[in-house]
C-alpha cells in the first residue's frame, strides 16, 4: 500500500503556532498588543479617579475637580471604545483572512495526496477536516490571544498598583488566585485530547450525513430511512458525550474560580473593613483597591475560556498539521523525469502491485501498448483489470517492475507532466453540478466555441442537447442526476476529445447503456481513440473486436493475449466468454 505519511510530528504547541502563525503576522499583533494596552491603561482611569472623587474632591467641594474628573473618565471610556472597534476590526478580519488562507492550503494539499488516500478516507471527513479543523486560528491571531495577553498586562499593572495600596491584602489574594492557576493548568492538559477527538468524531458524522444525502436515492428504495437514522444519532450522541466531558472541565474550572475568588474577595470584605476602622485605610483606597481587584482577577477568570479556545485551536491545528505533514504523490519517490510531449508508447515489465502487504493483485504484468494502438482488458470482475487500468493512469504505483512511457519509467515522471497528457472515461462517470458547457470545458475552460462544438459533435452530445430548450447551458443537477446514463456518457467522452489527451483510459464506458445508447457512443468512442493510445476495460466483448491487443486477466495475471481472431482461434478463455455472451 502506498504511504502518504510523512515524519511523525509531535503536537503542535504554542511556539510552533507561534513560529508559524503568529510571527509573519507580527505587524499586525504588535498593533494589536498596543491597543489592547491602551484600552486597559485607559480602563484603570476610572478606579483612579474613583478613589480621587471619594477622598479629595466630595470632601473638598471641588465642584471643578469634578467636572475635570468627568472629561477625563468620559475621554477614557471613548479611548476604549475605539480601540476595542479597531481591534476587531484588525485582528477579527486578520483571522478569517487567515482562516481562508489556511483553508485553501489544506485543500491544495488533500488534492495533492495519492489515490490511495482518498480510498482510506471518506470524503464528508476531509471536507470537515478542511473547512472546521482550521477554525481555531482565529483565537491564535485574532482577539483571543490578544486579550490573553493584554489580559495578563491589566493584571501585572493592577498587582504593582495594589501591592502599592496594601501589601498584606494582595499577598491574601494571590493564595487562591494560584490554586486557581493550578486547577487551570490540570485541566487545559486535560482538555486537549478530548477537542482533539471531538474534529474527529465531527468529520465521521459529518461525513456519514453527506454519504446519506449522496446516497438518498438508495435509502429511500431500501426503505433503510430508520436505519440511517439511527446510525446518524449514534454519531451525534457520541459528538454529545464529548462535548459534556469538556464542558463539565471547563463548569469545574468556571466554579472553582467563583469559589477561590469569591472567598478572596470575603476576606478582603473583612481586612479592607478592619483597616477602614482602624484609620489605615480610607473609603476611597478601599473602593479604588477593590476595583483594581477585579481588574486583576476579570483576566485570571477570563483566561479560562481563551484558554479553552487556544487549547480547542491547538487540537484543530493538530489535525491540520497531521494532513499538512503527509507525502504528495508527486515526492513519493524520485520524480525528476519532465514530459513535454509524449507519443504514448507504454510498456508493463514484470509488474506486480498489492493494496495491502502479502495480498498481491497482480503478478508480473508483461505487454506492450505502441503509440496510438487500442488494448483491450477483459476477464471476471475482481482479476486485476481496473488496477492495471489504475497504474497505466499512475494513480497506482508498482511494488515491482517498471512501467514505461516512451521508454521512461513511470515512477521518475513528475504527475502532472504526465498526466496532462491523459484522458479518463469511467464507467460511473462524475459529472459536476452546472450546466453541460461548463462539464466539457473542465479540462480547457479556455477552449474557444469552435474547439467545444467540435467536440460536442464528435461526442454526439449535440444529439439530445439540440432537444433541450437551454441546450448546452442547461444545468444538469448534482453529479447530472437530471441526464440519463447514456447522456452522461457522452458529455464524458466530448470532455475528454476536448482535453485532446495522447493517451486514454476507458473503464467500462458502455457497459450500462441501452442498444440505441450504446451505438452512439462506440462512434464517439471510435472518435476519441483515433492516433491514441487507448486502454480499455471491457465486459461487452463485442465492442472491443477491432482492438489492437487483447488481454485476458484471471487471478492477477495474463491468461492470453492477441487479436479477437486469434483468441478466437485459440478456443481458450476469451472464446468461452465471448460465446457465452453471444447466446445471451
Amino acid at each position: 500500500m502506498q504511504k502518504t505519511e510523512g515524519k511523525k510530528r509531535k503536537s503542535v504547541t504554542i511556539s510552533s503556532a507561534f513560529k508559524t502563525i503568529i510571527w509573519p503576522r507580527r505587524k499586525l499583533v504588535f498593533i494589536g498588543l498596543v491597543l489592547i494596552v491602551i484600552s486597559r491603561l485607559a480602563s484603570l482611569i476610572l478606579p483612579w479617579k474613583s478613589k480621587a472623587l471619594l477622598d479629595d474632591i466630595v470632601p473638598n467641594k471641588d465642584l471643578q475637580g469634578l467636572y475635570n474628573l468627568l472629561f477625563i473618565v468620559g475621554a477614557a471610556l471613548l479611548v476604549q471604545a475605539v480601540t476595542s472597534f479597531l481591534l476587531t476590526r484588525i485582528l477579527s478580519v486578520q483571522a478569517q483572512y487567515l482562516i481562508s488562507e489556511l483553508r485553501a492550503q489544506v485543500q491544495k494539499k488533500v488534492l495533492s495526496l495519492p489515490i490511495s488516500f482518498f480510498d482510506n478516507n471518506k470524503s464528508g471527513a476531509l471536507v470537515s477536516r478542511i473547512m472546521s479543523d482550521v477554525e481555531g486560528v482565529r483565537n491564535l491571531i485574532g482577539t483571543g490571544l490578544v486579550q490573553l495577553v493584554g489580559g495578563t498586562i491589566t493584571a501585572i499593572v493592577s498587582l504593582v498598583l495594589l501591592i502599592q495600596i496594601n501589601p498584606l491584602m494582595t499577598l491574601f489574594v494571590f493564595l487562591p488566585i494560584s490554586i486557581f492557576g493550578y486547577i487551570a493548568l490540570k485541566a487545559f492538559k486535560y482538555i486537549r485530547p478530548i477537542f482533539r477527538n471531538r474534529g474527529k468524531i465531527n468529520a465521521e458524522v459529518k461525513g456519514r450525513l453527506i454519504e446519506t444525502l449522496a446516497g438518498v436515492r438508495v435509502i429511500k428504495g431500501f426503505n433503510a430511512e430508520a436505519q440511517e437514522n439511527k446510525t446518524f444519532e449514534e454519531g451525534v450522541e457520541r459528538l454529545f458525550l464529548n462535548v459534556k466531558k469538556s464542558l463539565t472541565v471547563t463548569a469545574a474550572m468556571t466554579s472553582s474560580s467563583t469559589f477561590l475568588l469569591g472567598l478572596a474577595s470575603v476576606g478582603i470584605m473583612g481586612m479592607g473593613g478592619y483597616f477602614m476602622i482602624q484609620g489605615e485605610m480610607t473609603t476611597g483606597e478601599f473602593l479604588f483597591f477593590t476595583l483594581l481587584l477585579g481588574f486583576m482577577i476579570a483576566p485570571i477568570v477570563q483566561m479560562s475560556n481563551i484558554g479553552s479556545q487556544l487549547t480547542e485551536a491547538l487540537a484543530g491545528l493538530d489535525r491540520t498539521e497531521e494532513l499538512m505533514n503527509m507525502t504528495p504523490e508527486d515526492e513519493l519517490g524520485e520524480r525528476t523525469l519532465t514530459l513535454d510531449e509524449i507519443k504514448g508508447d507504454l510498456e508493463f515489465n514484470n509488474v506486480s502491485f498489492s493494496y495491502e502487504e502479502g495480498k498481491e493483485v497482480l503478478h508480473n504484468i508483461n505487454f506492450k501498448a505502441k503509440a496510438g494502438s487500442v488494448i483491450a482488458l477483459v476477464g471476471s470482475s475482481g482479476s486485476g483489470k481496473s488496477t492495471i487500468a489504475g497504474l497505466s493512469a499512475s494513480f497506482l504505483t508498482p511494488q515491482s517492475g517498471t512501467i514505461t512511457i516512451d521508454g521512461k519509467d513511470l515512477t521518475k515522471v513528475k504527475l502532472s507532466g504526465f498526466r496532462k497528457h491523459l484522458g479518463v472515461v469511467l464507467q460511473d462517470e462524475f459529472l459536476f453540478e452546472g450546466s453541460i458547457r461548463e462539464n466539457i470545458l473542465f479540462p480547457r475552460p479556455n477552449a474557444s466555441e469552435e474547439q467545444l462544438q467540435k467536440a460536442v459533435k464528435a461526442g454526439y452530445v449535440n444529439e439530445f442537447t439540440d432537444r433541450f430548450e437551454k441546450g448546452l447551458d442547461t444545468l444538469i443537477g448534482e453529479r447530472g442526476v437530471k441526464l440519463s446514463g447514456g447522456q452522461r456518457q457522452r458529455i464524458a467522452i466530448a470532455r475528454a476529445i476536448l482535453a485532446n489527451p495522447k493517451m486514454i483510459i476507458l473503464d467500462e464506458a458502455t457497459s450500462n447503456l441501452d442498444t440505441e445508447s450504446e451505438g452512439l457512443i462506440q462512434k464517439s468512442l471510435s472518435e476519441l481513440v483515433k492516433d491514441r493510445t487507448t486502454i480499455v476495460i471491457a465486459h461487452r466483448l463485442s465492442t472491443i473486436k477491432k482492438a489492437d491487443q487483447i488481454l485476458v486477466i484471471e487471478a492477477g495475471e495474463i491468461a492470453e493475449q492477441g487479436t479477437h481472431n486469434e483468441l478466437i482461434a485459440k478456443e481458450g478463455r476469451y472464446y468461452e466468454l465471448y460465446t457465452y455472451q453471444a447466446k445471451i
